[in-house]
């Protein structure tokens, strides 16, 4: 069930525009904090363009369309990728999707705070491999995929 407190004034809830218009800067200001973690894994501009859509509605330089085809190509880029990067693309996408609906800045951080878990445990996990002696990767990169399946994204060559 929806937090009516998130529900838009002209819907009929108590948000106002203005307060809408913040919640989609603070989701942006959130996200884009994060986009390294995406463009360090793929060069696609589609997250980076939807940040910068939840800020120019914000600022009421586009229509809330806009903002949701911005929203709805960052969630594209987010299944063109995999791990962490995943996570920042759909924050990227909630951050824009604020301007249709307010509770989805909630998205934007709850997706931010999954990209870093995740981001900590591949960054502990390459260390991990990399730590280890490379004629012994290939027994312990193969016993970790049998017995933990999907925990741990990182590969060593």
């Amino acid at each position: 069930m929806r937090d009516r407190r998130f529900i838009a004034a002209h819907r009929g809830g108590p948000l106002s525009k203005e307060d809408h218009r913040r919640l989609a800067a603070w989701a942006a200001d959130c996200v884009e904090r994060l986009l390294p973690i995406f463009e360090r894994t793929s060069p696609d501009p589609r997250p980076r363009a939807a940040v910068e859509g939840a800020r120019a509605w914000a600022r009421g330089e586009i229509p809330v369309g806009h903002a949701q085809k911005a929203a709805v190509a960052a969630h594209a880029a987010a299944r063109a990728v995999s791990g962490e990067a995943v996570a920042v693309a759909r924050a990227a996408g909630h951050a824009a999707a604020t301007a249709h609906m307010a509770d989805h800045s909630l998205g934007a951080v709850i997706y931010g705070l999954k990209a870093l878990e995740q981001g900590e445990v591949a960054e502990e996990h390459a260390w991990q491999l990399s730590s280890l002696p490379a004629d012994l990767r290939e027994l312990v990169t193969t016993a970790l995929a049998r017995r933990l399946p999907g925990r741990f994204p990182v590969q060593m060559e």
